[in-house]
């Protein structure tokens, strides 16, 4: 059934409040349905977990009789861990508040502080061991879900296309689009094939990490609003008008 036209008006990007509505309501449904299964899972030791537990020990067997596919997982991997997420962020947030957008600093600073800060509390939480440590092909310290790596990567590549993605040309902005979910999906497979994650580690991950990434773009919004600025469409990212500032060729002043 369509929904309510009135209804309907209030959820469409063009709306007053249509885009923060839309990204807060698709926060929610990423918590409240299946992360909210998994982690059910996960703490029950249902038969996904268990599932989990096979899929374990077939996926690192396979990285621990080829050398070069160990090897190259290590280097995915290294893209997800935290120092240098953080480089990554903090090297994004310098060069936009140089260019004049201290909001986009910000914006990129707290998205990815406060998704370390929820995964890390999460972590806790749920308290799941890691897989068997004697057949990871790497060592890994902390509890197994949701997997850091795979949350964190979404969060901060997620973010950083967001705050960059209006000074691309259009082909670039497919390329980075496509190249940012390439990179964050690797990073999820290199931690299963290393053998420190379950697959529902990475999938609570993914799940986990996209939620923040709406909600924090979603009180970004409001905030643009509240300063009289003009919503606009993820698609264009966060800020348009800073297209030119974001700019390496562009003056700075």
């Amino acid at each position: 059934m369509a929904l309510p036209q009135s209804v309907a008006k209030r959820f469409h990007p063009t709306d007053r409040y249509g885009l923060r509505l839309t990204l807060t309501a698709v926060a929610i449904v990423l918590v409240a349905v299946p992360f909210s299964y998994l982690l059910l899972e996960v703490l029950s030791h249902g038969p996904l977990t268990r599932a989990d537990q096979s899929a374990a020990v077939s996926l690192v067997h396979v990285a621990a009789h080829r050398p070069w596919l160990a090897t190259t997982l290590k280097v995915i991997s290294f893209f997800g861990k935290p120092l240098w997420l953080g480089i990554a962020i903090a090297i994004g947030a310098v060069y936009v508040f140089w260019r004049g957008r201290r909001r986009l600093a910000l914006y990129l600073a707290v998205t990815a502080i406060g998704g370390g800060l929820v995964d890390s509390a999460v972590k806790l939480l749920v308290n799941r061991p890691r897989p068997d440590a004697h057949a990871a092909l790497v060592h890994a310290l902390g509890k197994s879900f949701p997997s850091g790596h795979a949350m964190s990567s979404t969060v901060t590549y997620g973010a950083l296309l967001l705050v960059f993605l209006p000074a691309l040309p259009r082909r670039g902005k497919v390329a980075a689009f496509v190249a940012t979910v390439t990179l964050v999906l690797l990073i999820g497979i290199s931690r299963l094939m290393l053998g420190v994650h379950f697959i529902s580690d990475v999938v609570g991950g993914y799940i986990l990490g996209l939620a923040w990434l709406f909600g924090s773009t979603a009180a970004f919004s409001i905030w643009r609003k509240e300063e009289g600025k003009a919503p606009v469409h993820p698609t264009k990212g966060l800020e348009p008008e800073a297209k030119k500032d974001l700019r390496p060729d562009a003056s700075v002043g």
